[in-house]
């Protein structure tokens, strides 16, 4: 009954730019904290960045100065702007949502974890 939707990936050249975004829908009354995941192919799934509910963040070493982690609380929705984009940042990108606290069906309050469905990013000349 949570669900998170990116929007925004695609492909752009090397040194281009993007937004994604993430909204998490449903009866929530709160979301800890949310982040960006990545995975290309063959290797495994890594953190780019994160965002708590308070607005702290945390950058994966190789995202740092490059991209931008920003968070609307108020429609519980996750941005990444990356910028000077490489051919190595191409991956599917996920969006997490941590502790989200929400109102499921049978009016009880819960809290869960929750991925999105994945964008493709591809960088490419």
């Amino acid at each position: 009954q949570v669900q998170l939707v990116e929007s925004g990936g695609g492909l752009v050249q090397p040194g281009g730019s993007l937004r994604l975004s993430c909204a998490a829908s449903g009866t929530i009354f709160s979301i800890n904290a949310m982040g960006w995941y990545r995975q290309a192919p063959g290797k495994e799934r890594e953190l780019v960045a994160a965002i708590t509910s308070g607005g702290s963040t945390n950058y994966a070493d190789s995202m740092k100065g490059r991209f931008t982690i920003s968070r609307d609380n108020a429609k519980n929705t996750v941005y990444l702007q990356m910028n000077s984009l490489k051919p190595e940042d191409t991956a599917v990108y996920y969006c997490n949502a941590e502790r989200v606290y929400y109102t499921n069906r049978h009016g009880i309050r819960v809290v869960g974890d929750y991925w999105g469905q994945g964008t493709q990013v591809t960088v490419s000349s």
